[in-house]
């Protein structure tokens, strides 16, 4: 061969290949790993299963609700933005964001094109700039929530509707009042006495019947005439479905994606389980609950008839993410056991409204 003539090339001796592809594989897979992962992108609101969570259900920020009712507005906006690098806690919601982005995941392999999917929304009347550490919290926490309402001291529930939301949480009783009485399923979020673990895999959602999934008319009929009265009927009136109530259409979002899981034989194994537990009896009372649902064409996977007992010792059986009622003694024995515990402020069990409410910081909501 002269001098500068290109030189012929050679065939790769026995096994060069099969030695170079391991190499290959092991510097793809690490380049891989330093690529940011690309986000899921956000289904279309009139699609998907909208839950509007407020800041303070989302998060812990009893320090900060402390510097607004003691030092006022500017000084809390202050100590936002000196901390706004340091992630909030856990609030209650949270555990209840992380199962339902764990059904997100599960619908996404079964479904890659569908947008039936829980879409979460952060809902606070905070102002603007307050809103850079709660975006520094979720995505500490790699939550996937897109959709922000910062409202800079106004009351936000006049947007809960352009959202197409359908369940509403938050810290004040009194915003979940004013979601209930535009007809938008809402509840007040409360932490647990004790930290209990969940299911990591499973969302589980535990409803009282009467003033939750059903309207008060049973309880209006106790209140006025007593248990006999009540029995009776609830007997008379057994093939008579009751009227929804308030958390009947999040019961309802709740079954429709059950069915997607359903439909691929999943039943037994759907990420999504849900649970009556009431305070009615089975033998006198029990049957017009059921027959209810079967008429709307819904179905809980367990029906819990407790006749008067407690709720707190089976709800810490379940270990629901949240548990709604409408009645506070039962949310707090819930509280109790290590539950997350939602009041619904509906029907007839409820106290007189307050003429004025006390002052809540702009996080509250």
């Amino acid at each position: 061969m002269e001098p500068g003539e290109p030189r012929e090339p050679r065939e790769p001796g026995p096994g060069a290949e099969t030695a170079a592809a391991p190499h290959w594989e092991e510097a793809k897979t690490f380049y891989d790993n330093l690529a940011p992962k690309k986000k899921p992108k956000s289904p279309k609101p009139q699609n998907a299963v909208t839950i509007a969570v407020s800041s303070r259900a989302l998060f812990r920020m009893e320090e900060e609700q402390r510097i607004y009712t003691e030092q006022g507005v500017e000084e809390y906006v202050r100590y936002q933005l000196e901390h706004e690098n340091e992630p909030f806690s856990p609030g209650p919601a949270f555990p209840f964001v992380k199962a339902l982005e764990a059904v997100n995941r599960r619908l996404r392999e079964l479904y890659p094109d569908s947008e039936d999917l829980f879409d979460i929304v952060l809902v606070t009347n905070n102002h603007a700039q307050v809103g850079v550490r709660l975006i520094n919290s979720i995505n500490h926490y790699d939550l996937f929530i897109e959709r922000f309402c910062m409202t800079g001291g106004n009351s936000p529930i006049c947007y809960l509707k352009a959202y197409h939301t359908n369940l509403y949480l938050s810290a004040d009783a009194e915003k979940v009042r004013e979601a209930i009485d535009e007809g938008i399923a809402a509840a007040t979020i409360f932490s647990p006495s004790r930290d209990v673990a969940v299911c990591q895999s499973q969302l589980r959602v535990a409803f009282d019947g009467d003033a939750v999934l059903f309207s008060d008319e049973s309880e209006r009929i106790v209140k006025a005439h007593g248990l006999d009265s009540f029995f009776e009927h609830e007997k008379a009136h057994e093939n008579k479905p009751l009227a929804q109530g308030p958390l009947k259409g999040f019961l309802e979002a709740l079954g429709r994606l059950q069915k997607k899981f359903y439909s691929k034989g999943l039943r037994l194994e759907c990420p999504i389980r849900t649970y009556l537990v009431t305070a009615r009896s089975a033998a006198s009372s029990g049957a017009r609950a059921l027959k209810t649902l079967r008429s709307w064409g819904l179905e809980t996977d367990e029906a819990l008839f407790l006749a008067g007992a407690p709720k707190g010792p089976l709800l810490e059986k379940i270990r629901p993410h949240i548990f709604f009622d409408d009645q506070m003694f039962h949310v707090a024995g819930a509280q109790e056991m290590g539950t997350v515990a939602a009041h619904v402020p509906y029907g007839v069990a409820q106290t007189p409204r307050r003429t004025a409410p006390t002052k809540l910081a702009p996080s509250t909501q």
